[in-house]
């Protein structure tokens, strides 16, 4: 049961009830009666009664309000005060944000309109991942490169502009011309794991690859890397990106040609791990794919806020014992008077 009453709490404020007991227990519980007749006859027994009569020592209402007073403070200590302590803001996990992009001689296809104009699949990866990095507020975020090896670039960091920067100053085929797609879910499985809030079972690990290949290059098979990631908890989702294809022919023309993409393979590493496969033909389905893992993969949002409740029935409790000496002292005095 709680009591607020402005920045105080009472745990128990039902033991305030208790604080008259000592006043109905004086009205209500009869008086003891002394013997009848005189003990002993003295012939200066007048004298003594005059002497009875004078006041020695404390009166009998300040020997009692001093044990008020401790019992009081005794019922306030029972009733656990406790002061609310300054607003404090619990620190939230939010998610490990693995960015992974194919940097492959085959990213330099020139069939993605941007701006009016066409440009090669890794320009318009760089803009929509951009864009997509400015909502991720809360994150930590990291960037993986690959192309025939994988490279770690950026570690998860909660500075999305130092990842953006770093994905802006990558170029085509500098991790090589083919394509490593189980070597690149492999080494972010590794990326994710090493982290310790994550070691201990918290927060969320996830994974954004994409890539416009087929894996023909690395150590380990798509299919062995998304074992990997399912036992490890990271879930990964996979973005087939590239348009029709084509090449430059006769005055301007452009002939299409078959992407080559392995769909099938992107599909079972995504529903292997609790993920999902996205395919973009053009900048705007990319960046609507993007739009969807970012609502599907929500960012952190801020805890609720707390405040901490201190304990202080230590105050009164001290303030009960001092009142009770203080009415034990002037009880032995008096006597002494």
């Amino acid at each position: 049961m709680w009591a607020t009453i402005n920045e105080w709490q009472w745990l128990w404020p039902w033991a305030l009830l208790a604080l008259p007991l000592p006043l109905l227990a004086m009205w209500l519980l009869p008086v003891a009666k002394g013997t009848g007749g005189a003990a002993l006859r003295v012939p200066f027994g007048s004298d003594l009664k005059s002497i009875g009569k004078r006041k020695i020592g404390a009166p009998r209402s300040q020997l009692m309000f001093l044990p008020l007073l401790a019992w009081a403070a005794l019922c306030v200590a029972a009733a656990r005060p406790q002061e609310l302590g300054e607003a404090v803001e619990p620190p939230q996990l939010g998610r490990d944000l693995l960015l992974a992009v194919d940097l492959s001689g085959s990213m330099a296809e020139q069939d993605m309109i941007l701006g009016n104009q066409y440009v090669d699949r890794l320009t318009a990866a760089k803009a929509v991942i951009s864009d997509f990095l400015q909502r991720r507020a809360g994150d930590r975020v990291g960037l993986l490169l690959f192309g025939q090896r994988a490279y770690a670039v950026t570690p998860l960091t909660p500075d999305r502009e130092s990842v953006r920067l770093q994905l802006l100053d990558s170029e085509i085929g500098m991790a090589g011309q083919e394509t490593a797609i189980g070597d690149a879910i492999t080494l972010a499985v590794k990326r994710l794991s090493e982290q310790e809030d994550l070691k201990a079972g918290k927060g969320e690990r996830v994974l954004i690859l994409l890539t416009d290949g087929v894996n023909t290059a690395g150590a380990v098979t798509p299919d062995k890397a998304a074992e990997l990631a399912q036992t490890a908890g990271v879930r990964v989702h996979t973005v087939g990106f590239g348009g029709e294809g084509g090449e430059q022919g006769f005055f301007g023309m452009r002939i299409p040609r078959q992407p080559q993409i392995d769909e099938k393979a992107l599909q079972n590493v995504a529903e292997r791990t609790g993920g999902r496969y996205f395919r973009a033909r053009d900048t705007r389905e990319l960046a609507g794919i993007y739009a969807e893992i970012d609502r599907i993969e929500p960012t952190a949002r801020a805890g609720e806020v707390l405040r901490p409740r201190i304990e202080r029935y230590a105050y009164p409790l001290g303030l009960s014992l001092a009142f009770a000496l203080m009415a034990l002292l002037l009880r032995a005095t008096t006597r002494r008077r």
